[in-house]
């Protein structure tokens, strides 16, 4: 499995979409067909206009809706939140939660609609295998981190758990190792017990 870094490796790339002159019951039921909870509207170079979402809709059927709003362009909410193809992950989980928004249109340098993040496909990181996890963690340590002969690094993961073990030079560097581990997708946690002493020279 290759490393899970931007929302582009979880995507989906196959999306649901609308035009701002699509009726209000053609938006309910693409939303009911495709079982979605928004669709993003899109402009007629591809780019995303707006976004529609349940709530957007229900507000007619509670009868608060005044603006006579009958098409997805007089329903849609403006400017859309959108996250580029190559933002982090862990980025895109921090736009989530922060907008309290379930979905993301994805983007592509000109603005243009190339796919859909979900809570669920920002989950997958986490059905990572464990060896995959150790693997990019070690060529992390071996590539940036740790001069060779400088400290002894073991690492072990366990159910998304990594554990870190072995000497170091420095105990400050400890900290550094369990920052870059937790930096890597699909970690649940990290443990790090270090020797100072009898460093290989």
């Amino acid at each position: 499995m290759k490393h899970l870094r931007t929302v582009d490796d979880v995507m989906t790339h196959a999306v649901i979409s609308v035009d701002r002159g699509a009726r209000f019951k053609d938006v309910v039921e693409t939303m009911r067909q495709w079982r979605i909870s928004a669709v993003p509207v899109l402009s007629q170079e591809g780019r995303v206009a707006g976004v529609v979402s349940e709530a957007d809709l229900l507000l007619k059927a509670q009868g608060a809706d005044e603006s006579r709003a009958v098409t997805a362009g007089d329903l849609m909410t403006v400017p859309a939140v959108t996250v580029p193809k190559d933002a982090t992950i862990a980025g895109a989980a921090r736009l989530m939660a922060r907008g309290h928004l379930k979905r993301l249109p994805v983007v592509d340098d000109d603005g243009r609609l190339v796919g859909v993040v979900s809570r669920g496909d920002l989950l997958k990181i986490y059905l990572r295998p464990d060896a995959d996890i150790a693997e990019e963690l070690r060529e992390m340590i071996m590539a940036e981190l740790i001069p060779v002969g400088s400290a002894l690094v073991n690492v072990h993961v366990a159910d998304g758990i990594v554990h870190l073990n072995g000497s170091v030079p420095d105990q400050s560097l400890t900290d550094v190792l369990v920052r870059v581990a937790r930096t890597v997708p699909g970690v649940v946690d990290v443990t790090a017990h270090f020797d100072a002493d009898d460093v290989p020279a």
